[in-house]
């Protein structure tokens, strides 16, 4: 079993600090990631990589593995080390926990495992294929990240599971934190951990949606009938005269999905008032009458008795 220079893999010096460490793996990952690299050899480097991460970005592992040095193999066989001792496991060691490491990282860090965590996340952020990680029983998780679209409708992710290929069914009306079960996969099951992305309109607060829908002066004082965007497509709504800016309208079951059961939540349309810039004479003249007209002072409640 030949030692591992964890440092001399990710291509950092022995005191580089976290951010250090954690750019060179982001970018040794991005180079030799399987779904990127069609070199030879790319899957067993992106998992040296992975696995070298795992222990330098660990202070635990790091200070046992700094501590051992390429004499880790007399503290091995003594079965103790300046910790006061640990285990040491050459055999019978959790496959669904270390399926995916060397001999020399069971050997040294059998004990500690590996953590939770996804460090595959920079993958995801640009929509590449997620990465697996298994988990204790022998259960694999993955992340996934879906739209807000994809999240009210419905969608299906395809992954490949230990050259399995599945199709995964991502149920309407997920979270961010809902977790999807895929029972059967490997050694247990697959759990897919769902991230939803933000949504340049709409606001999530559970089940409910919120949507600010500007007007014009004009529209607000006088009313009017608009089209408001839904994740159902677009509704014409019907705006009263006299709405002030900050008015809230529902609109009944057009939020998201309830995940368990029937039924779906609410969308709320908040009014904005929008004041237009760059004025003409003839505006501003039209205003001023307006101003003449309506005198009253809308802060006048403010006023300090």
């Amino acid at each position: 079993m030949e030692y591992k220079d964890y440092y001399k893999i990710l291509g950092v010096p022995r005191d580089a600090d976290d951010q250090t460490i954690k750019q060179a793996y982001r970018r040794l990952a991005r180079k030799h990631h399987p779904d990127v690299s069609k070199a030879k050899g790319s899957a067993d480097r992106f998992k040296e990589i992975n696995e070298a991460y795992e222990v330098l970005s660990d202070p635990e592992k790091r200070k046992r593995y700094d501590s051992l040095g390429s004499d880790w193999q007399r503290y091995a066989q003594a079965g103790s080390g300046p910790f006061g001792g640990f285990r040491v496991h050459f055999e019978g060691t959790d496959p669904g926990d270390l399926g995916g490491f060397s001999d020399f990282f069971r050997t040294i860090f059998g004990d500690l495992g590996v953590r939770e965590g996804d460090p595959f996340a920079e993958f995801r952020k640009e929509g590449r294929r997620p990465g697996f990680r298994s988990a204790r029983g022998g259960d694999t998780q993955a992340a996934v990240e879906v739209s807000l679209e994809e999240a009210f409708g419905g969608s299906t992710r395809t992954f490949t599971v230990d050259g399995r290929r599945l199709e995964v069914k991502i149920p309407a009306g997920v979270d961010t934190g809902s977790r999807v079960r895929v029972p059967g996969v490997g050694n247990g099951d697959l759990y897919l951990t769902v991230t939803v992305r933000s949504h340049p309109l709409f606001e999530r607060k559970g089940d409910d949606l919120y949507l600010e829908l500007p007007l014009t002066i004009a529209e607000a004082a006088l009313g009017t009938e608009v089209r408001v965007p839904t994740l159902k497509g677009d509704v014409t709504m019907k705006i009263p005269p006299e709405t002030s800016s900050g008015k809230t309208f529902r609109l009944p079951a057009y939020g998201m999905p309830h995940l368990k059961g029937g039924g779906a939540g609410d969308q709320y349309v908040k009014i904005k008032v929008v004041v237009p810039s760059g004025l003409t004479a003839r505006e501003k003249a039209l205003l001023e009458e307006l101003r003449r007209l309506r005198p009253e002072n809308p802060r006048a409640h403010m006023a300090p008795s």
